[in-house]
C-alpha cells in the first residue's frame, strides 16, 4: 500500500515508545487503541469505551492528546515506531492525505447511509468517521425575533432578510438592541471569520453538498461568478449597515460572542461553536439575557438559498491492520441508538447521523438536528482555497467595505474579482 508521511519529530518517536509499553493487549481478549484530539471529551469517551467492554468484551483503550500537542506528529512518531492507534484522530484533507494507503475503506459500513458528513479521499472512498458536526448560518436570537413580529422560517431571501433587519432597527430601543447584528472584520485576528467562513457563504451557500462549483472556479485561475457574487456582496454591504458600529472595524471575538450573549444583538455573524461560549465564559450574562433560544437561518443572499453549512470539523479514520473488524465494529455501535446517546449526551456532540434522537444540551443542537433531518445542509468547501487566502487576501477587503473605503457592493464584487485573480496568480 502507498504511504506518504513528513519527516517525524523526535518528541514524537520518544512519545510513541513510551505509550508502546504503557498499553499492553488484553490476554483474554480484544484490545483497540483510539486516539482521541478532544481532550474536554477524554472522560466521557471512557465512559462509552468502559460500556462496549461491559457488553461486547473487547477493550477500547481511549488516548487523548491535545492542550497544544502536535496530534498529527505524535501520530507520525507512533508509526516510525510500530505502535499505531487502531481508531486516529484526523481533522482536515491535508492529515488524511498523509495517511493515504493506512486508513481502511469504511465505504461499506452501515452507518454511511445515515450521514452526510463521513469524509471521503480523492479515490473515493469513505474512510473518516464523523462523531460530531458544526453548523455556519446567520444565528439569531428567538426570543427578540419573536418580540419584533418576525418569524425566522419567513426569512428565505434578500428582500426578506432586508425586511427583518429594517423591523428590528426601528425597534432598537424597545428591544433592548444595541444594534441588528453582530459583525466584526477585524483582520488581524479575526480574517478567519470573514475570509473563510463568510467568503466561504458565496463557495457553498444553497448548493448541494458535492458541489464545488465556485471552488473550481476559484481554483481555475482564480475567477469568480461576478453575478452569484454581487448579490451576495448586497448581503455583505446590509450587514456592514446594521452592525456595531463601535466593533464593526476593531472588535474582537469575545465582546462580538458577549454581546449577541447578553442580548444587545439580534443576530451574530458567527457559527453554532458560540453555543459553548454562551454557556460557559458567557454564563452569567446569557444567564442574565434569560437565557434565550438561538437559532439559525441561512445566508439568503439569493431567493430559495435555505440551507446552513455543516461540516464535520474532524473524523476518526481506522488503521487497517489485524484489528480493523474489530474497530469497524466499534464505530457501528458509536454510530447505534447507544452510541449515539452517550456521545451527544456525555461529550455533548451535535450528532451527524440523520436518524439520531438526541438533542445535546447546547443552545444551537436542535436547530442543527432540525436543519441535518430535512436534508437542508450544504458542505463548506473553503479549506480547499489556496493557501494562506483568507489572512492575506480576503480579510482586508472585507474591511475596507465595512470602513466604506470600497464604496458599494459592485466597487466589492470587482476588488474581489482582481484579489481572487492576482493571488492565485501568484
Amino acid at each position: 500500500m502507498k504511504r506518504k508521511f513528513v519527516t517525524v519529530v523526535m518528541t514524537g518517536v520518544m512519545a510513541a515508545a513510551c505509550m508502546s509499553m504503557a498499553v499492553p493487549a488484553m490476554a483474554d481478549g480484544v484490545s483497540l487503541r483510539l486516539c482521541n484530539g478532544k481532550v474536554e471529551v477524554d472522560a466521557a469517551l471512557k465512559d462509552m469505551a468502559a460500556k462496549y467492554k461491559e457488553e461486547t468484551g473487547v477493550d477500547i483503550q481511549i488516548e487523548s492528546i491535545g492542550g497544544g500537542v502536535d496530534i498529527q506528529s505524535t501520530l507520525k512518531g507512533y508509526y516510525q515506531a510500530d505502535n499505531m492507534p487502531d481508531i486516529f484522530y484526523c481533522d482536515n484533507a491535508a492529515n488524511f492525505a498523509e495517511w493515504d494507503g493506512v486508513c481502511a475503506d469504511l465505504s461499506d459500513e452501515p452507518w454511511v447511509a445515515d450521514t452526510d458528513q463521513s469524509y471521503v479521499d480523492s479515490h473515493g472512498k469513505v474512510v473518516g468517521f464523523p462523531y460530531t458536526i458544526e453548523a455556519i448560518g446567520l444565528a439569531y436570537n428567538a426570543d427578540i425575533l419573536d418580540k419584533a413580529g418576525i418569524d425566522p422560517a419567513s426569512i428565505t431571501g434578500p428582500d426578506a432578510l432586508k425586511s427583518a433587519f429594517e423591523t428590528l432597527d426601528s425597534k432598537k430601543d424597545e428591544l433592548g438592541l444595541t444594534a441588528v447584528v453582530g459583525y466584526c472584520v477585524e483582520p488581524v485576528n479575526l480574517w478567519w471569520s470573514t475570509g473563510q467562513h463568510l467568503f466561504g457563504v458565496y463557495e457553498d451557500a444553497g448548493l448541494a453538498r458535492d458541489d464545488t462549483t465556485y471552488l473550481d472556479m476559484l481554483n481555475d485561475g482564480g475567477k469568480i461568478d461576478k453575478d452569484r457574487f454581487s448579490k451576495y456582496a448586497e448581503m455583505v454591504g446590509l450587514l456592514n449597515q446594521y452592525s456595531d458600529p463601535d466593533l464593526l472595524i476593531s472588535g474582537t471575538y469575545d465582546q462580538q460572542i458577549l454581546n449577541f450573549a447578553s442580548g444587545k444583538y439580534a443576530f451574530v455573524t458567527q457559527g453554532s461553536w458560540i453555543g459553548a461560549t454562551m454557556t460557559s465564559a458567557d454564563k452569567d450574562a446569557y444567564d442574565a439575557a434569560g437565557d434565550f433560544k438561538v437559532g439559525m437561518v441561512p445566508y439568503a443572499f439569493e431567493d430559495g438559498i435555505e440551507t446552513i453549512q455543516t461540516n464535520a470539523p474532524s473524523h476518526w479514520a481506522v488503521n487497517d491492520n489485524e484489528n480493523v473488524e474489530e474497530s469497524k465494529k466499534f464505530l457501528e455501535w458509536c454510530a447505534g441508538d447507544e452510541g449515539q446517546e452517550m456521545l451527544v449526551k456525555g461529550a455533548g456532540f451535535v450528532s451527524p447521523f440523520k436518524s439520531c434522537k438526541y438533542i445535546a444540551d447546547d443552545p444551537f443542537a436542535q436547530t442543527i438536528a432540525d436543519y441535518t433531518a430535512a436534508g437542508k445542509t450544504s458542505a463548506w468547501h473553503w479549506l480547499g482555497n489556496k493557501a494562506g487566502f483568507a489572512q492575506n487576501a480576503l480579510a482586508a477587503v472585507y474591511q475596507d467595505y465595512a470602513a466604506g473605503t470600497i464604496p458599494d457592493a459592485a466597487a466589492f464584487t470587482d476588488t474581489i474579482a482582481q484579489v481572487c485573480e492576482q493571488y492565485y496568480s501568484e
